[in-house]
């Protein structure tokens, strides 16, 4: 099976690289290449085209996108070209070779305001550029590939890893630098979720793409995976500053105060709830849930 990867030196992408089942051949591709990478740049829907006729990939597995939530505010057009343009241009190309699209997306799709875990079905209504551009890449799939069930959209919340930019990096290197300087480290704790570790995200990619075809017959075109377990923002940076000590990447952990979203004003709005039902994904896969405390040990612990 070959396997055409997007945003390889990514979050996800990274992790996908680091478990690679045997036998499986993965083209891995970011925008600038090199290192043994494919050059491909998601804004050009052209390159994508070209890259899928060329390689022919049983699977495009598109982690790869435009991911700085404030920025994107400022960069609409840029944005859509690579989250949904993109997107596009795979599932078209993949609509002529026979291939497969594994799409990946976001809680950001929902605007947060019910209470209850958001089912794969339910209604979409993102709040900012990044999250609409995100639920139109999910229409340009469904549209191009629904009804030949080749494309799939795989909704995460909250991804962590030991690369790239994300929440676990930031907080360790806050705390280091608030605790020197005996400052408070200030976090939100009114917009709840759950923490995703790249790695648990990423078996559970390989386990889609490799799927039975019970499994597949199972899963509709919208499946959600996180981490077990819900958490603010605000407990996870807590959780993060007692594992860098526990694990010695820290000498001691800041102060964390908690603090409403109102006094940490960002140019996009995020949704205060934004928890996946993933019962179905579990079931069809056989994975069991891995709380999303386990998980950030683990990922802590790959950094040292």
């Amino acid at each position: 099976m070959k396997v055409l990867l997007t945003g390889a030196l990514g979050q996800l992408g990274w992790c996908l690289r680091q478990q690679i089942p045997p036998g499986l051949e993965l083209i891995p591709s970011c925008r600038s290449g090199g290192q043994g990478l494919l050059a491909l740049d998601l804004s050009d829907p052209q390159a994508c085209r070209q890259a899928v006729l060329k390689h022919q990939p049983d699977w495009v597995v598109n982690c790869g996108a435009y991911t700085a939530v404030d920025k994107a505010e400022t960069e609409p057009d840029l944005v859509h070209a690579v989250n949904v343009g993109a997107p596009h241009a795979f599932a078209e190309a993949l609509a002529q070779t026979g291939g497969q699209l594994l799409q990946l997306s976001t809680d950001y799709v929902f605007n947060g305001d019910q209470a209850h875990p958001y089912q794969p079905d339910d209604a979409r209504h993102p709040l900012g550029v990044y999250g609409v551009s995100k639920a139109a890449a999910e229409d340009a799939v469904v549209a191009v590939l629904g009804t030949s069930g080749r494309g799939l959209v795989l909704r995460t919340s909250w991804l962590m890893s030991p690369v790239g930019h994300n929440f676990a990096l930031t907080m360790l290197r806050l705390h280091r630098d608030r605790a020197r300087t005996g400052q408070v480290l200030s976090v939100v704790d009114d917009q709840v979720g759950s923490p995703t570790s790249g790695y648990t995200l990423a078996a559970v990619c390989w386990r889609l793409v490799l799927r039975s075809d019970t499994s597949r017959d199972s899963l509709g075109a919208f499946v959600h995976w996180s981490d077990a377990g819900v958490a603010s923002w605000y407990d996870v940076a807590v959780a993060i500053g007692a594992l860098g000590v526990e694990l010695g990447l820290l000498d001691t952990m800041a102060t964390v105060e908690p603090i409403p979203s109102a006094a940490f004003p960002t140019l996009a709005r995020r949704p205060h709830y934004s928890v996946l039902d993933c019962t179905q994904t579990r079931a069809a896969l056989q994975v069991k849930p891995v709380h999303w405390q386990r998980s950030l040990r683990c990922l802590i612990k790959a950094m040292v």
